[in-house]
């Protein structure tokens, strides 16, 4: 199986990074930064994590994307698969998306390394 590396990252902060498949999900996908409870959290905190994974089409969108990292596994290159998975602050959708898809991704077979880019950067205000 294929090395893959996971980025969250957030569209507010910097360039996405460059990869393979980037995952912007900034506009399709419910912000868990305009609730005021979780404005603050993190997309390691369940309550983050509830909201994201119970947003209308982000489950469809985690399985489609292990999809095609299984096509680019199966190319020729040997090189990591690089995903990026951004959202505006790079705190909570990003975080929980790449988190997720790393998962499916290890039961997969796939060796993943995922790096939370800009999980630290102080809450975005806008």
């Amino acid at each position: 199986m294929a090395a893959v590396e996971i980025v969250s990252f957030g569209f507010l902060h910097a360039s996405a990074p460059e990869a393979d498949i980037v995952l912007d999900l900034r506009r399709a996908f419910r912000d868990p930064h305009v609730d005021p409870r979780m404005r603050q959290l993190t997309g390691r905190d369940r309550l983050v994590q509830r909201a994201v994974l119970h947003t209308a089409g982000i489950r469809p969108l985690l399985k489609a994307t292990a999809r095609q990292v299984q096509a680019y596994a199966e190319g020729p290159g040997d090189k990591p698969i690089v995903i990026g998975s951004g959202c505006a602050g790079g705190r909570h959708r990003s975080v929980v998306v790449a988190d997720q898809l790393a998962r499916r991704l290890r039961r997969r077979g796939h060796t993943v390394t995922v790096i939370h880019r800009d999980i630290r950067r102080p809450v975005v205000q806008r």
